[in-house]
């Protein structure tokens, strides 16, 4: 829990390594592009109808195709996104889009919202919290509602993912999506980037954006690291999750959206996903691995629960909420998939971005899915760079850089908070929160550390949720000032207190100091690094405010 923790201050450290992807001699075409490809540099050119700013996007995600929708409305831009898969099909659950997100796909593009809108099932307003997993009631609400309608915003909605892909899908012009086309490598030089994809083929470009997921090969190239295991950069959270989506008649449909369920170790969720379906996720902290070694039941519950994953899970929650028994009783093992979860806390001391490159989404801040904020950041990445590269009127190295430079500027600070929120809710829920200590009948129930001091923090989780969604909401415009900044400090400063709380139940008081001190220098460094040290006095005034 405390190398975590670490993270909501430590993540936003802004000192950035330089990376020696600007090279400059003669061409060189036969064999595949590695970093030490040299190509030949061509004269700068202003950005023209008839010479548009080549923009090619590595990946079909929400982020690539947000951004390739974004970058349509922009003048003098020839946007190209190239996808690993040979074709698109339906596949993948529900993604929420919370509210931050549905305003910057409204900024975006009217008609693109509405279809998008027309789609959704909207839980924002509707009753969300976490419950006591014992004894089944609320803990604490919060409040998605009125933060959003206090600022004209949508609701937070859910979307099945393949919709929602259809959408972003439908609104490029043909041409612009090439599958098939997975990006290997590229090699970039003064007058744009070289790209070569796995098959061999290398195509020209002005700007390359990394859209290519959590396991990025524009990363790994810029970087100069594996794509994926030791080294790369991303790192096994601690915690499996299983997740169930099915045909659901739950009692509190229409009234409840989401429903988080906590006890000692780990804890459930249930969520709407709208037209009768719901999904649910059980994260457990669990070896990486577990999936594959891990032996399953080979026969059913003798209450009827199918062999497989809903009988270890039955047995896993066993004494929890009865709704939890009877939405896992209700699911086939064919509708349960396990996967372990991964994230990469943004880089700060490897760039975001190299000359005309740059990374979005997963790429460069994949988060565990705790706040449901991993596409939605996503998209914010994709409105930004949208909008420094859409003002661009030449093509030449140093405008390109600082425009994708001031990309990075924009974003660190809150994707990192983001991010770390993300990975401290996972380990505040799984390793600190307890069935609260009360009082039944005369009779004291749990009244542990970790039970006590679950039930004393009850009345200030409402208040670090304000705090965290006026966060979210206000700084989706990603405005570098001193509101933004403010909040986060705010955010850090709440999740120290929680943290202070749980350290006796980790046994790691010390360790927690340690992570104490690392976060403040980080913090500096990270407010030092994007100009905005002179804003921070200001700031916690803002925060007090918020409260």
């Amino acid at each position: 829990m405390m190398r975590s923790a670490a993270l909501l201050l430590s993540a936003t450290s802004g000192a950035l390594a330089f990376s020696p992807q600007i090279l400059t001699s003669t061409v060189r075409r036969s064999g595949p592009v590695t970093s030490a490809t040299t190509l030949e540099a061509p004269a700068p050119a202003d950005v023209t109808a008839e010479a548009p700013l080549r923009v090619v996007i590595a990946g079909a995600g929400v982020g690539g195709l947000a951004l390739a929708n974004a970058l349509e409305k922009k003048g003098h831009v020839k946007t190209t996104v190239l996808e690993k898969t040979s074709k698109f099909k339906r596949f993948g659950g529900p993604i929420q889009l919370a509210s931050n997100a549905m305003q910057v796909l409204r900024e975006m593009d009217d008609e693109m919202y509405d279809k998008i809108e027309a789609k959704a099932t909207f839980t924002g307003n509707l009753t969300n919290g976490i419950k006591d997993g014992i004894r089944d009631e609320w803990y604490a609400m919060f409040d998605l509602k009125n933060p959003a309608k206090d600022r004209e915003m949508p609701y937070t909605c859910v979307v099945e993912r393949p919709d929602l892909q259809e959408i972003l899908l439908g609104q490029l012009s043909d041409g612009v999506v090439r599958n098939a086309a997975g990006v290997k490598a590229y090699a970039q030089h003064e007058g744009g980037v070289e790209i070569e994809l796995e098959d061999g083929e290398k195509i020209e470009a002005d700007v390359l954006i990394g859209a290519d997921g959590i396991w990025s090969s524009v990363r790994s190239t810029m970087h100069m690291n594996p794509t994926k295991g030791e080294g790369s950069g991303a790192t096994y959270s601690g915690y499996t999750v299983y997740a169930g989506e099915l045909d659901y008649a739950a009692p509190d449909n229409g009234e409840v959206g989401y429903k988080v369920y906590i006890g000692p170790n780990q804890y459930f969720v249930i969520t709407d996903i709208g037209k009768g379906r719901y999904q649910w996720y059980a994260f457990l902290a669990k070896p990486v691995g577990t999936a594959e070694y891990e032996e399953k039941p080979t026969e059913p519950t003798p209450d009827g629960c199918a062999a497989g994953n809903p009988a270890k899970l039955r047995a896993v929650f066993e004494g929890w909420s009865s709704d939890i028994h009877h939405i896992i009783r209700a699911t086939r093992d064919d509708e349960i998939e396990q996967r372990d979860l991964y994230d990469r806390p943004p880089a700060v001391r490897q760039p975001w971005t190299s000359g005309r490159v740059a990374l979005l989404g997963d790429a460069i801040h994949a988060m565990m899915p705790n706040l449901g904020q991993g596409g939605c950041q996503a998209i914010e990445d994709a409105m930004v760079i949208a909008e420094e590269l859409g003002g661009l009127q030449t093509k030449d190295h140093k405008s390109v850089a600082a425009a994708l430079e001031s990309y990075k500027d924009r974003r660190l600070v809150r994707s990192a908070a983001v991010q770390g929120l993300s990975r401290f809710a996972s380990d505040i829920i799984i390793r600190g929160f307890d069935t609260p200590a009360k009082v039944v009948d005369g009779e004291f129930q749990n009244f542990n550390y970790a039970g006590v001091v679950t039930r004393i923090l009850q009345p200030i989780l409402p208040i670090f949720f304000k705090v965290q969604f006026a966060f979210l909401y206000s700084g989706y415009r990603n405005e570098v000032g001193s509101k933004d900044v403010g909040a986060a400090i705010g955010l850090a400063a709440f999740g120290s207190i929680l943290l202070l709380g749980f350290a006796a139940v980790a046994a790691d008081a010390g360790l927690l100091l340690a992570f104490g001190f690392e976060s403040a220098s980080a913090l500096f460094e990270a407010l030092s690094s994007g100009g905005l040290l002179e804003t921070a006095q200001s700031a916690l005034t803002e925060v007090s405010d918020i409260l």
